[in-house]
């Protein structure tokens, strides 16, 4: 072979390893500057070129990878630099902007930095998503479909009202997977409700400690509507499963390790039951089709405020109101301290007079301070609102109305 041929031979050789990164990511193979005669990346090329038939599309890549097994495959998955969402190892989505210098604690139900550094510990367990059947919703009457569609948008509301869209279908879609799970009721509401009329057992936050309270945003809650009606409609949040339980990512409560830890969606963490009652086969609940009636009024009342008396708790409640105070408390239960009672948008406190004065203090200060570098290993993130519409524009002023009024 001439010596051009033999240099077009090297240069599609490169050309192929260039567009093969996945590939090349399995079989750990680097390009290097050998002088050898006849390097090992040169004949991988070749193999890649003779198996691809030159196509170096996903398409010839697929046929590339057709004989790998399942394992082979998800590893090739995890390095491929072409995944924006490849998560290298299983870990938590920004895990490498943590400083897990030290042991972290063993403390279980931690909050904050030492719950996030247990959360990005932690890896996801490859292959744990199993798929699950579209809901059968099958409501008895049309006061039960109204009753089940209220329910599930309050699920979908407050417990995820700012997430992206797909964290709010993996929410809808946990209340769902309950519906089916012999460990839940057999109603929507029945599974969003759960434990609310005692004093320490709702499943769901929002639904005992006062967050019913507060009128929702008009726009989110639609939003939050019709995630809930795409789910009863038969949509599948694939990326969860069977997923029955998720938290967010700046806690760690005790029952987390006791399950399997599937996948990250916004702030909140999802997992399965852990070996059979996890599969798929496992939900064999049929649906009721009945919906009990929910006395919001009284749900909305927070009732974890620690008074000596029925009386006592009211009487605070209305001052607390009178004053423009939040119904916040700090109680102990069970030895852990808990804050409990009314909540705003996604479970926030209300902000008070002191808090606005504070925050836009502190926001002055930090408009007049040149920016800062980021650290080195920190990612930059934009922060933006989602979901919510864009601001309509005002409309342009006609000529000649410029005149006084």
């Amino acid at each position: 072979m001439s010596l051009i041929g033999r240099l077009i031979r090297r240069l599609d050789a490169r050309r192929a390893l260039a567009a093969a990164p996945l590939t090349l990511a399995v079989l750990g193979v680097a390009i290097s500057a050998s002088s050898a005669p006849r390097p090992e990346t040169d004949r991988l090329a070749e193999t890649v070129a003779r198996k691809t038939g030159g196509d170096l599309t996903d398409q010839g890549l697929a046929r590339l990878t057709s004989g790998w097994d399942a394992a082979a495959l998800q590893l090739a998955r995890r390095h491929d630099p072409r995944d924006p969402k490849a998560t290298p190892l299983g870990l938590t989505p920004g895990w490498e902007t943590l400083s897990l210098g030290g042991k972290p604690t063993a403390d279980l139900g931690v909050s904050g930095i030492d719950a996030q550094k247990l959360n990005a510990a932690s890896p996801f367990e490859t292959g744990a998503l199993r798929a699950v059947k579209p809901f059968a919703f099958t409501a008895a009457t049309a006061e039960d479909r109204r009753r089940a569609l209220r329910c599930l948008t309050q699920a979908v509301y407050y417990e995820a009202a700012l997430e992206p869209t797909e964290g709010q279908e993996a929410v809808a879609q946990v209340v769902l997977n309950r519906v089916r799970d012999p460990n839940y009721p057999s109603s929507v509401c029945g599974v969003v409700f759960q434990g609310a009329e005692r004093v320490t057992g709702c499943q769901f936050s929002f639904t005992c400690d006062g967050s019913l309270a507060q009128g929702p945003a008009a726009w989110a809650w639609r939003r939050a509507e019709a995630v809930a009606a795409k789910a009863l409609n038969g949509h599948v949040a694939r990326s969860v499963g069977t997923a029955t339980h998720y938290h967010a990512n700046y806690v760690h409560p005790w029952w987390a390790p006791t399950l399997t830890k599937l996948n990250q969606l916004g702030a909140h963490i999802f997992y399965r039951w852990k070996g059979l009652a996890g599969e798929s086969a496992s939900f064999s609940q049929a649906y009721s089709g009945k919906e009990p009636w929910i006395d919001e009024k009284r749900f909305a009342r927070p009732r974890l405020i620690v008074a000596a008396t029925p009386a006592e708790t009211q009487a605070l409640m209305e001052a607390a109101v009178q004053n423009g105070e939040s119904l916040l408390r700090t109680v102990t239960i069970d030895g852990q301290t808990r804050v409990v009672g009314v909540a705003s948008l996604g479970g926030r406190r209300p902000a008070t007079a002191q808090d606005i004065a504070s925050i836009n203090e502190r926001l002055r200060a930090f408009e007049t301070e040149a920016p800062k570098p980021a650290a080195a290993g920190v990612v930059t993130m934009e922060v933006e609102e989602v979901g919510r519409p864009a601001p309509k524009a005002a409309p342009a002023a006609s000529e000649g109305s410029g005149g006084e009024s």
